[in-house]
């Protein structure tokens, strides 16, 4: 399953606020048409929304004329970047089609940048199968009951996932036992998108409320918690949708290992701590009103905070395509970016 297609005139992209009862494709063929899917969460997930700004951009660079792309494309990538805050992915994949774009010969901007969005896409496929395999073999240790939140899986990457593509490596490997999935709310990702593609791939789970996780530790159904994410600090403070804090409270005080899977391209040694992370606070309306139609009182106020903040001393490990980072984090984050090449 993949929910974002690709051609040089187009970005197709899966509309996940319809799923699970409607099949709908997004046809992006401007950077506006990108930066709006991204906005309304027709396209989400960390990696996914990076590979989708990327081909944005280079869609941008197609339709404005030869002399204008150079001028012009840095204020678009600037703009891009605030479509979703949080998500270091979406900063980084831009960042890196812009290099492309200093790069690329003159009249050749449009192809060499539809080129490094490819290559963004394909890197995140192979990625996730490695961060699968990894994971695979570390969180068989733990037990094969697993409890996740939000979706990580082919809806959030490119393909395959992270913390999902962990339980699909597990099934193969004939060692996951049960799936719990946070229902996810306000948007609903785990009860509507990670069912989803679980059910699709025989899977077997359960959806339980946000609310019910603690007491299903309590009683015992969940040996470990495997969750993604959209920004991990360098003291391995990590941002994720929100509810992830509170899981892994719950889990630390049931004694029951909380793991993060995300690939180094979700690292941000520059961010010192998760106090620095920006967390993404969203429109009121969407956890007063559902699918359009009110479920709070007229008049009700809210605040939405999108992602919150899980602190590292509550991480058992961080799964990456590079290896497992295991605290002190401070020390092995900066190792595992090291073997990618950065400093």
């Amino acid at each position: 399953m993949n929910a974002i297609r690709y051609e040089p005139d187009r970005l197709m992209l899966l509309d996940q606020t319809r799923l699970p009862h409607e099949t709908v494709w997004v046809t992006c063929r401007t950077a506006e048409d990108v930066y709006q899917a991204i906005r309304s969460m027709q396209v989400r997930g960390a990696p996914a929304i990076g590979a989708a700004a990327a081909f944005g951009l280079a869609l941008e660079a197609r339709r404005l004329a030869p002399a204008e792309v150079r001028a012009r494309l840095p204020e678009v990538a600037a703009w891009m970047k605030t479509a979703r805050p949080t998500a270091v992915n979406l900063m980084q994949a831009v960042d890196e089609v812009m290099a492309a774009l200093e790069e690329a010969p003159r009249g050749g901007e449009a192809d060499a940048l539809y080129q490094r969005a490819v290559a963004i896409a394909e890197r995140d496929i192979e990625t996730n199968r490695r961060i699968g395999e990894i994971g695979a073999k570390w969180i068989a240790k733990h037990g094969g009951r697993v409890l996740t939140h939000c979706n990580t899986g082919s809806l959030a990457t490119v393909g395959y996932g992270t913390a999902l593509g962990i339980l699909r490596a597990m099934r193969d490997a004939g060692t996951l036992e049960h799936v719990y999935v946070d229902e996810t709310r306000p948007y609903l990702q785990g009860a509507r998108l990670t069912a989803y593609e679980l059910q699709e791939e025989g899977i077997p789970y359960d959806i339980i409320t946000d609310s019910t996780a603690g007491f299903a530790m309590k009683l015992g159904w969940v040996d470990v918690v495997i969750v993604g994410a959209d920004r991990i600090a360098k003291n391995g403070d990590t941002a994720n949708k929100i509810g992830t804090y509170s899981l892994a409270v719950l889990a630390s005080f049931h004694g029951i290992p909380f793991y993060v899977a995300a690939p180094t391209t979700t690292l941000d040694l520059s961010t010192p701590s998760g106090d620095d992370i920006p967390i993404e606070e969203r429109s009121a309306a969407e956890v007063t009103h559902w699918m359009g139609r009110p479920i709070a009182p007229a008049g009700a106020s809210a605040r939405h905070l999108a992602f919150d903040v899980t602190p590292g001393h509550l991480i058992a490990g961080i799964i990456t395509e590079r290896g497992v980072a295991l605290p002190p984090y401070g020390e092995s984050l900066a190792r595992i970016c090291d073997t990618r090449g950065k400093s």
